[in-house]
């Protein structure tokens, strides 16, 4: 594709109208802040199947969702929880922080322990929901990102 001439550019450099790259520039976007729920009811853990048609469609992962601009991460955790199930939590607390570069993303995982306040869990926007008790988490396909966490979780049980 045809560039203009930038006439400040070095030899041979052009740009576009809509995007200019320089030998500096950035092409990988910030990284996704993410704010999970580890919802334990009977001593079982809340997993969620995502959508087939979202990225890492068809894997299981803890519910949650991505933070907004200016929110913060436990609003941003109750706000997730009652649009993809329809339940509302107790104050969550801080588990832990998990952070994976995928090609395509870098995300940062902010893990807090919650419990059902009110409703019933639906499967508003995810595939699936299932109960499961922490020896029986290896048996899911989950993101790399929750590995260590699986992994974790696993080691307590």
């Amino acid at each position: 594709m045809k560039g203009k001439r930038d006439p400040t550019a070095r030899s041979g450099q052009v740009f576009s109208d809509t995007l200019r790259l320089t030998p500096h520039a950035s092409r990988r976007p910030a990284t996704v802040q993410v704010a999970v729920g580890l919802i334990v009811q009977d001593g079982r853990y809340l997993i969620a199947r995502r959508k087939a048609d979202v990225h890492l469609g068809g894997l299981w992962e803890f519910p949650g969702g991505k933070r907004e601009a200016e929110e913060a991460l436990e609003d941003c955790l109750r706000r997730e929880l009652r649009e993809e199930l329809g339940i509302e939590v107790t104050q969550p607390v801080f588990h832990r922080v998990l952070r994976h570069e995928y090609p395509e993303k870098s995300v940062e995982l902010h893990f807090f322990r919650c419990s059902i306040r009110a409703g019933q869990v639906r499967a508003l926007d995810c595939q699936e929901l299932r109960w499961v008790a922490p020896e029986e988490l290896g048996r899911f396909e989950f993101p790399a990102a929750d590995q260590a966490l699986i992994e974790e979780l696993l080691a307590e049980s």
